[in-house]
């Protein structure tokens, strides 16, 4: 039992179950059917594994060039998945994968069903107004056109509004197959996990589906870009949706409040830095929660106060996640390096695996001559933050010879 409760990945399931159980009651007590989100593979149980298969199979790639190049490449991945991939890690990853899609698909199940339980509340009007007060009577959408222009960074702000669907799950894959710390990989799953929750919550504190949907004739001067062809199929869906909820396939996708395209890039840009990942991937997850916010607003998807409950509840979601997978934050705490893959293994001293703090270390006499010579050794004798959790885990405290 403690060490259920010392895995990192404890909490992230059992929140991942009880936001499936909280979606399964709307479908009772309505009477409406559960539906998968069919993705770009197919349904989830062809998804999942190949998901999982890819990023494991991705994650022993990496490794094997790092280590021996291109050459010898096969006798190499046999070498990593034997010294690396053990049963430990690769539950970890399955754990992280599926608390995410568990949380996902109930995330998108009761947002379907928000119309039908918040029937005939909308606060748009109240939102847009909002909107206009705090720009000075502008609305923010039209002066970002005229600033910006409808015709090259419509289609620039398009691709990058549309990119955030494949990167966030290549996120998360990247971070829990190429992390050696089990309990940073366990962080940033639960990190996205919670998003979900905080902004399904924030859907039905302040219903809204957003300027573009609630006053389409300030948007009519873009252009045709990815971006208008999902908001045109995602009306589409929800009217659809709306005419018989009770024998639609659809699954209804317009909500506003709170953005999560916001939440989610802010967490994830909020993460890298907190873990303190190569300056480049920083500056990258920045920069692209920055366009993030920019798109949300252009293209009509959220309002502003949208966008600021969403950096709320990014950085409540990192925060949180990491105080339940044991990432206590200290007022100073020391930079560690950074591994070749661009994770840092900043954590590794203190929560490489949460299940093994409580290991016994032993106690050593020590005479004068010896505390003498070996202070500044003992200050800093701290595990090596290149090692792996595969070693933490199999091998104890190293004594010190005498």
């Amino acid at each position: 039992m403690t060490r259920m409760r010392r895995w990192p990945y404890t909490f992230a399931m059992a929140l991942s179950l009880l936001v499936g159980a909280a979606a399964v009651i709307p479908s009772l007590c309505l009477d409406l059917p559960l539906r998968d989100p069919d993705g770009f593979l197919g349904p989830s149980y062809i998804r999942l594994p190949l998901l999982a298969l890819g990023f494991i199979g991705g994650g022993l790639l990496v490794e094997a060039v790092r280590r021996s190049g291109w050459r010898n490449l096969s006798g190499s991945l046999v070498d990593v998945a034997k010294k690396e991939w053990n049963t430990h890690r690769l539950l970890c990853i399955g754990a992280g994968l599926l608390s995410f899609y568990l949380c996902y698909v109930a995330y998108r199940n009761l947002k379907s069903v928000l119309p039908v339980v918040r029937d005939g509340t909308l606060y748009d009007r109240q939102l847009l107004h909002l909107d206009y007060w705090l720009t000075g009577g502008h609305n923010p959408a039209v002066v970002l056109h005229d600033v910006l222009g409808t015709d090259v960074m419509a289609s620039l702000l398009s691709i990058a509004y549309l990119a955030y669907l494949p990167l966030i799950p290549i996120s998360l894959g990247a971070v829990l197959v190429l992390s050696r710390n089990h309990a940073i990989g366990a962080w940033y799953a639960t990190t996205l996990c919670l998003n979900w929750v905080f902004g399904v919550i924030s859907y039905y504190l302040l219903p809204s589906v957003g300027p573009a949907f609630s006053n389409p004739e300030a948007y009519r001067a873009l252009p045709d870009t990815g971006v208008s062809q999902l908001q045109d199929s995602l009306i589409s869906t929800r009217m659809d949706y709306l005419s018989n909820p009770f024998g639609s396939d659809s699954i209804q996708g317009v909500a506003a409040f709170a953005s999560l395209h916001v939440s989610v890039t802010f967490a994830a840009a909020l993460f890298m830095t907190r873990t303190k990942q190569k300056p480049a991937i920083r500056a990258a997850a920045w920069i692209f929660f920055g366009v993030t916010i920019i798109a949300t607003l252009y293209f009509g998807w959220h309002y502003l106060l949208d966008d600021v409950a969403g950096m709320v509840i990014g950085w409540a979601s990192v925060t949180l996640a990491g105080w339940v997978t044991g990432h206590r934050r200290k007022r100073q705490s020391p930079v560690g390096p950074t591994t070749e893959s661009g994770l840092t293994a900043e954590f590794d001293r203190e929560v490489t695996d949460p299940v093994n703090e409580s290991a016994p270390v032993p106690i050593l006499e020590v005479t004068a001559h010896d505390r003498a010579a070996a202070d500044p050794v003992l200050e800093a004798a701290e595990p090596d933050l290149e090692m792996t959790d595969l070693d933490s885990e199999t091998t104890g405290p190293t004594p010190v010879q005498r």
